[in-house]
């Protein structure tokens, strides 16, 4: 077996200066890198203070941006006819399972990586992802066999649902945005994957932003953070999977 690529990026100390109690990792969008998402860490500071925050810039050179990074190439991935075929929609997220497992292995070595330097094990660990960076989210966490304490994902999907409860080792907490005009991970992706979740036994929760494309909105961020706080400090009650809905 190939060795994975190795994996760095932009990286956030924690803001009380001592040694991390806590770890975050963020996985950036297609066509990005790791400093579009390490700014993240700051509005986030002030709820988590010894976390260090870390945003890994993806294994390949983007397609279509000279100077960014993908997590996995996305050729004909065409966001307006998924707006219009939902049930479409589903086969394109399915079909994707295959990308996201090829690029698995370095993101998964980059936890270990990152783990080891801190002396952290996965209970003091967060992954948070946006667009491309929430489909690695997603499939890596359920798939590692030490349960991490958190999930955020912004405007993505999840990629292999029909397999995901067959495939499914760790069910951290869950919680998923979306914006109702995104144009490029159409909404009904969210619902999508608050079944797929949901039928793996995930606990998971979710929030639309009102009027938001794809991108991540004030509100999101706001809960967002909030919710890793209350998931590092174990104030965070799981919901129960038959009562899945926007509590926020």
């Amino acid at each position: 077996m190939a060795t994975p690529p190795r994996l760095d990026g932009p990286r956030m100390p924690p803001a009380y200066g001592g040694p991390p109690r806590q770890l975050v990792i963020l996985l950036h969008g297609y066509g990005a890198d790791g400093n579009d998402l390490i700014s993240l860490g700051g509005y986030w500071q002030s709820r988590l203070p010894g976390a260090a925050f870390v945003a890994p810039n993806g294994p390949e050179h983007s397609e279509v941006v000279p100077q960014g990074r993908q997590w996995f190439s996305l050729g004909n991935y065409d966001p307006n006819k998924l707006r219009r075929d939902p049930a479409g929609a589903a086969a394109e997220y399915d079909r994707r399972e295959a990308d996201v497992e090829k690029a698995a292995p370095a993101l998964n070595a980059f936890i270990d990586a990152e783990l080891e330097r801190y002396g952290l094990d996965e209970s003091s660990l967060a992954l948070v992802g946006f667009s491309q960076g929430t489909m690695m989210s997603l499939y890596v966490s359920l798939r590692r066999e030490r349960q991490c304490a958190a999930v955020v994902g912004f405007s993505g999907a999840l990629c292999g649902a029909s397999g995901t409860p067959a495939a499914t080792r760790s069910r951290p907490p869950v919680f998923l945005f979306h914006g109702d005009a995104d144009e490029v991970v159409p909404i009904h992706a969210l619902f999508l994957g608050v079944e797929g979740l949901a039928a793996a036994g995930v606990s998971v929760e979710w929030h639309i932003c009102n009027g938001i494309g794809h991108g991540i909105a004030p509100d999101a961020l706001e809960l967002g953070g909030r919710f890793l706080a209350e998931a590092f400090s174990g104030a965070r009650q799981p919901v129960e999977v038959a009562q899945i809905g926007d509590r926020a």
